[in-house]
């Protein structure tokens, strides 16, 4: 009685690792032993090996053991008894094994049966997937031809906007030219400004072909900043053109490249090359828009692709309708400066005439008071002479003796005569002085009438040759229509 222990104790005196995972309330707690883990030698194991009376030379540790996995009856020889007495099943348990494993059978065969069913019907059904597969190529048949139509029209709004860009492009070349045409009549028209400057006396007025070259030139100043603020316009607009030109080829190439993904798309089936599985692609959405954004976006494009070819022929016309102004107006003054210039030249020309012809009659004026002057001074030393002889007379006549002093006819004449000679010199003296004075007039004036003459061919020089040699024909080109 002693020797029989309970099975606590038994648990305890085998320790905790011997318990099972399914307790058995009719015998001790029992519990697979732990196997000891021997290494292996450094030599390969052969049959010899397996005995454990053998020791090969050399051999480091003790040789490999395989223990009883059964009983462990070298280790614990009471324990190994003990378990095979007490490891057997029940009648019921047995029972109850065969019941489950039948039951086991049963619901496996059912379970068969029933996919075997749903298989055989889902086989039945394969067309169902060809006819999905009919209805997505058949829709991406329909998005590809939709994306060549989408394309088409983008292409040929493109091709409208690049021909419009084109005829924009001359524009602003014609801009360019006209602006840089009006640097010739500005040079020209500053350039008579300056040649008349070099007038001089009363020729250095501010007469109206003065006038109609500073307007000529402040009008040519207002063509050009108009001119040049039309360019900046038409500068602005090849930008806008060029970023809506970027913008549908961006989306004519983002189409060819779509165009291209769903041809390959639309010619796949089940035998094409490169079909694979991707787990959870349905899952991913990388979509940005749907069909109707899609659309509104080609159409925003296409709306805005016109609007700014509207904008470029308006600009167009503007410019050109500018350009037309601008000639008509710079050539209306070129010519309105012409005709002044013209008819002051011909003022200069008249007024030179009338010069040499006062100057022509001064110069014969001049040469008869010089005449004149000449005549009387001979008569005045003729008379001088003659009043010599009469005074000489006189005094002759005053050596007389006595009574022959008498006041007789013969001195009563001389007397008056020697008066009349003084009289008459006195009178040619100042003829002389009022001659000598008007040669002095005449002089003057036809130094005055030379030095206006000389004004006024060097004024006629200036604007007929100079001013007018250097405005013989309109210094524009072929661009500007007038």
């Amino acid at each position: 009685m002693k020797l029989e222990k309970t099975d606590n104790q038994w648990a305890a005196a085998w320790g905790s690792h011997y318990k099972t995972y399914r307790p058995h309330p009719w015998r001790p707690i029992l519990g697979f032993e732990t196997v000891e883990v021997v290494p292996l030698p450094e030599q390969l194991v052969t049959n010899e090996l397996i005995a454990p009376a053998y020791i090969p030379s050399g051999m480091s540790t003790e040789p490999l053991r395989y223990p009883n996995l059964v009983t462990g009856f070298e280790r614990n020889p009471q324990h190994a008894a003990r378990t095979a007495l007490n490891t057997r099943y029940t009648q019921n348990e047995w029972k109850s094994a065969n019941g489950a494993l039948n039951d086991e059978a049963d619901s496996s065969c059912k379970q068969s049966q029933r996919l075997i069913l749903e298989t055989d019907g889902l086989l039945r059904n394969q067309y169902c997937a060809m006819d999905g597969q009919t209805s997505s190529g058949f829709r991406i048949g329909e998005r590809v031809t939709d994306s060549k139509n989408m394309r088409d029209e983008l292409n040929i709004e493109l091709g409208k906007l690049i021909d419009e860009m084109k005829l924009l492009t001359d524009t602003k070349r014609n801009v360019e030219k006209a602006l840089q045409d009006l640097e010739t009549p500005l040079h020209i028209a500053q350039e008579c400004l300056y040649h008349r400057e070099c007038r001089y006396g009363v020729d250095k007025t501010h007469d109206i072909p003065e006038k109609s070259l500073l307007s000529e030139i402040d009008n040519i100043r207002d063509a050009q900043k108009r001119l040049a603020e039309q360019l900046d316009n038409v500068k602005n607009q090849l930008l806008d053109c060029r970023a809506v030109q970027h913008s549908l080829e961006s989306d004519v190439a983002h189409k060819e490249s779509a165009i291209g993904l769903d041809s390959t798309c639309h010619q796949l089936n089940n035998y094409s090359r490169g079909v694979n599985f991707y787990g959870g692609i349905e899952n991913f959405d990388p979509t940005i828009c749907d069909r109707k954004q899609w659309q509104q976006i080609t159409h925003k494009r296409l709306e805005h692709s016109q609007n700014e070819r509207e904008k470029s022929s308006l600009c167009r016309t503007n410019a050109d309708t500018l350009i037309n102004n601008v000639s008509k107006s710079v050539w209306e003054n070129w010519s309105k400066t012409n005709n002044a210039l013209t008819i002051r030249a011909t003022e200069v020309k008249e007024t030179q005439n009338r010069v040499q012809m006062h100057l022509q009659k001064i110069q014969e004026e001049i040469f008869a008071i010089e005449k004149e002057i000449e005549l009387i001074l001979n008569d005045i030393r003729f008379k001088s002479e003659t009043l010599k002889v009469a005074q000489t007379r006189l005094e002759t006549r005053t050596h007389r003796l006595g009574m022959e002093l008498c006041k007789d006819n013969a001195q009563n004449r001389l007397v008056n005569e020697v008066k009349d000679l003084k009289n008459s010199v006195q009178v040619m003296y100042n003829k002389l002085q009022e001659a000598e004075g008007q040669h002095q007039q005449l002089l003057k004036t036809r130094a005055n009438l030379e030095t206006d003459l000389h004004s006024k061919v060097n004024s006629l020089f200036i604007d007929k040759e100079k001013c007018l040699g250097l405005r013989r024909s309109f210094p524009v080109g072929a661009l500007i229509r007038y």
